[in-house]
């Protein structure tokens, strides 16, 4: 634990030291510079203190997006003044590149707003990502659904972009759509005010979901009360058939008492299609050797932003997209929403659409 606090102080320190031999201001306002760089990371802390969920609800939302955001603006300074660095050494760049220069700092000053910008449109387009699936077990017909994962509803993505995400679901006409956890972000505090479970009531095919990590650190019995509220049908170390399908979900594996999915593979309907929600993408070969069909993950973000998506590609056996293990089909999104602040870079927001037929 205390690397993680490490690492983003040692960050800071090294960004903030290029940015005063860079910069060529007084040193008055290098230091005002400095100053509104760690004072608006700083305002991370008052979210993962939950401090924002006492202030007034536009104001939350800006210290949410500030604090968030400059996470990732920090990641790419960092690395910038790395490889800015690493060819000074190899005589690549000059060393007056990176002292006192207005060249370099108009340049850096326009990438870094060029990427964030496209980052941000680009979180904006959900992709909508189509997957077909046969089977030989029995259907009456062939079914239609649509999958999510991390909605992340809270103060950065509020009701009205909910709504938005409600619209394009409606419009698929699906047989039932199907989450696999985080709908939630960090604070119960947003859905509430704004009645976000009303919103999910808007959608017009039975919803199934599954847990995710961001339910626990919400409060977890807060948002079990909002999935009854909003009509989700929450599948917490169960099975339950629909239609064709047998829906199952586990709880996350937060929870260290989880079920095993032995116990749960037991309760199933292998007669019927077997769709396994599992928040985090972890141990995939346990659903292939419970002879599961499909499972169905998030929790990853495909990392968010690059080069955060080769760590998680470098973590996970399937860190994004579709997979295969024997007879057992997989497909890890990358999430409809988004933690932190809304940029993706290198990677994309979707959702899944699913046909399942004979």
């Amino acid at each position: 634990m205390l690397i993680f606090l490490l690492l983003p102080l040692l960050g800071i320190a090294y960004v903030a030291w290029h940015v005063w031999t860079l910069v060529p201001l007084p040193a008055l306002w290098r230091w005002l510079l400095i100053a509104v760089g760690v004072g608006s990371f700083g305002m991370m802390f008052l979210n993962l203190g939950r401090v924002i969920d006492r202030m007034p609800l536009p104001l939350a939302r800006l210290v949410y997006d500030v604090g968030n955001s400059s996470l990732f603006v920090l990641l790419y300074l960092v690395v910038i003044f790395l490889l800015l660095d690493v060819a000074r050494l190899v005589h690549l760049v000059p060393a007056s590149w990176l002292r006192h220069n207005f060249g370099t700092t108009v340049v850096l000053a326009v990438a870094l707003l060029a990427i964030f910008l496209s980052g941000n449109l680009h979180y904006y387009n959900k992709v909508r990502q189509e997957l077909h699936f046969t089977t030989g077990k029995s259907l009456d017909r062939g079914w239609k659904v649509v999958m999510l994962s991390d909605l992340h509803l809270g103060y950065h993505n509020p009701r009205k972009e909910l709504a938005r995400w409600v619209d394009l679901v409606n419009a698929e006409q699906p047989d039932a759509v199907l989450i696999a956890g985080d709908i939630i972000d960090m604070s119960m505090r947003p859905l509430v005010e704004e009645d976000m479970a009303a919103e999910m009531r808007r959608l017009q095919a039975p919803v199934y979901a599954c847990l995710g990590n961001h339910e626990y650190y919400s409060s977890e019995p807060q948002a079990e009360l909002f999935y009854r509220d909003a009509g989700i049908h929450l599948l917490r170390d169960t099975a339950v058939s629909v239609g064709p399908l047998c829906i199952i979900g586990r709880d996350d594996r937060t929870n260290r008492q989880r079920r095993p999915l032995q116990e749960l593979s037991a309760m199933a309907d292998h007669q019927r299609y077997t769709i396994l929600l599992d928040h985090q993408p972890y141990n995939l070969e346990q659903a292939e050797e419970q002879g599961i069909d499909l499972q169905f993950s998030g929790h990853t973000h495909h990392g968010q932003v690059w080069p955060i998506s080769w760590i998680t590609q470098a973590i996970y056996e399937c860190a994004f997209g579709s997979h295969q293990r024997g007879n057992t089909h997989y497909y890890v999104s990358s999430g409809i929403g988004i933690w932190g602040g809304k940029f993706r870079i290198g990677t994309r927001s979707e959702y899944v659409v699913a046909y399942i037929s004979n």
